[in-house]
């Protein structure tokens, strides 16, 4: 079933990032292995910023990054999660609205989701997260009913650390008649998470499903094409391998495309896959190619590595849209 033309929702975790410029000797005094990811509570979470001056916000979130960036190209798009009526919460419902996406963004007690990013001097980024009011979702906040007016629904692999929810969302796309988009997203979701995915796919109603190499080879225990090949064998319509700076092979059917990356100076690969899912969303939503989206995936990817943090700049949309008046819509 396509999804041309269709809205696609979003369901992820709310977030808001601090970027905060620290010392290598702040990392250490955290106690925390420096690039690495750290869940931690609310207590901790208010120590470790007064360690911190004026962090910078950038609203983010794995899939909402996707979301956002389909938005700004004009995508139709909506987003949901939960967040707290508290500062963060009004920049991150702001953030949607300015991007031209739909908010469906549930209220909850608890303070909206953060992850303080602590920069090095190397540009290595430590992270703090605090999931906050987005891990409250529940079974009873989706039903087949709400989705009927969307071609996808698009799944940021971490909600199936939470069980009943991702499994109740699956459920109800499945009900409704419409198609799932996955990210597996990190290695610790298909480690933790394998049976729950694995229950997903066989309910036969994944479109598109996406692995870097990491991933895939956590999944299948293979490498390169045979990876992709029994990715491909779990029942998505279409499989993605995504290789970094090697580009990305892509499979449908019996059809396989390998995409290279483009030639940029990254200076940040944060939020990279995400804008990646953006362009390959947008082009199934203009019934392009496969070659064609994902040659615009590594397009909008690239302009997001140039430059800090997960959201693009205005001169970098403008690249993409330049990009976008030469395509062949057929």
């Amino acid at each position: 079933m396509s999804i041309k033309g269709k809205k696609i929702l979003g369901i992820g975790a709310a977030l808001v990032d601090l970027l905060a410029p620290v010392s290598e000797e702040w990392i250490v005094e955290q106690g925390e292995a420096k690039g690495g990811m750290t869940l931690v509570d609310w207590p901790r979470m208010e120590a470790l910023l007064q360690k911190v001056e004026d962090p910078e916000m950038v609203p983010g979130g794995s899939a909402c990054n996707t979301i956002r960036g389909l938005g700004t190209l004009g995508g139709a798009v909506a987003f949901l999660s939960k967040v707290k009526d508290d500062e963060l919460g009004k920049i991150f419902v702001e953030s949607l609205k300015k991007s031209g996406v739909e908010s469906l963004l549930g209220v909850n007690p608890l303070p909206t989701g953060r992850v303080l990013s602590a920069v090095t001097p190397d540009a290595e980024r430590t992270m703090f997260s605090y999931m906050g009011a987005s891990d409250e979702m529940t079974p009873d906040d989706i039903n087949p009913q709400m989705l009927k007016d969307f071609g996808m629904v698009y799944l940021e692999g971490y909600i199936a650390f939470n069980s009943p929810w991702f499994r109740a969302v699956v459920q109800a796309a499945k009900d409704a008649g419409v198609q799932v988009g996955l990210d597996l997203g990190s290695v610790s979701v298909v480690e933790f998470c394998r049976q729950d995915i694995q229950w997903a796919l066989d309910l036969g109603v994944m479109g598109l499903l996406v692995a870097n190499e990491d991933e895939a080879k956590a999944w299948t225990g293979l490498e390169g094409r045979a990876a992709l090949d029994a990715l491909a064998q779990e029942g998505a319509k279409i499989s993605v391998l995504k290789l970094g700076k090697k580009g990305s092979l892509i499979k449908k059917g019996t059809e396989v495309v390998q995409v290279n990356a483009q030639v940029v100076k990254a200076i940040d690969t944060t939020g990279a896959g995400d804008l990646w899912a953006t362009g390959f969303l947008y082009g199934m939503q203009k019934s392009l190619t496969l070659q064609q989206c994902g040659e615009l995936a590594s397009l909008v990817a690239s302009e997001v590595v140039q430059v800090m943090g997960a959201v693009i700049p205005a001169v970098g949309w403008e690249r993409i849209n330049e990009y976008l008046k030469g395509i062949n819509y057929g």
